[in-house]
């Protein structure tokens, strides 16, 4: 047991644990903040100029509920019991998911960017300088003498 609480230890504190919780944490909330950028801040103008109409609103009722129709909101038609369909949150929600991906993309992408900026070495210079056969020491490439032992050089 003592091996096993270690090595959940381990694993815990290790950064990739730590990375993903964050990640996770951080995601979540990106969630809700997107959410509200679609329900509270798209939807409503699209709507109005559709003809004042509330996405989420937007439900077919597929069983009527103890108290019959018409239900004007969601809400009315769980109270009543009806079965609905949802579909103007389903239509929320795929822009949601749209706005996530293209905020996902877009940070993916400049990460790239910045990895490949980093990763990216530049070519290697030329050498300058050649050794001597003869006395190991540091010459320049053009050299057909060395100037230290004067051995004459390829």
């Amino acid at each position: 047991m003592k091996g096993f609480l270690k090595e959940f230890r381990e694993f815990a504190v290790k950064g990739n644990a730590v990375d993903m919780a964050v990640g996770i944490v951080i995601g979540a909330a990106f969630g809700t903040i997107v959410k509200s950028l679609v329900s509270d801040i798209i939807m409503p103008p699209i709507g109005l100029v559709i003809g004042h109409i509330d996405f989420k609103n937007l439900f077919w009722v597929l069983h009527v509920g103890k108290m019959p129709g018409p239900y004007h909101t969601v809400a009315e038609a769980a109270q009543a019991g009806a079965v609905t369909l949802n579909y103007g949150a389903f239509i929320n929600n795929i822009i949601s998911f749209i706005i996530v991906a293209f905020a996902i993309f877009l940070f993916v992408r400049a990460i790239n960017r910045m990895r490949s900026q980093f990763e990216s070495q530049p070519e290697p210079a030329d050498p300058t300088t050649k050794d001597c056969p003869q006395c190991c020491t540091s010459i320049p490439i053009k050299a057909s003498r060395c100037p230290n032992c004067t051995s004459m050089l390829d």
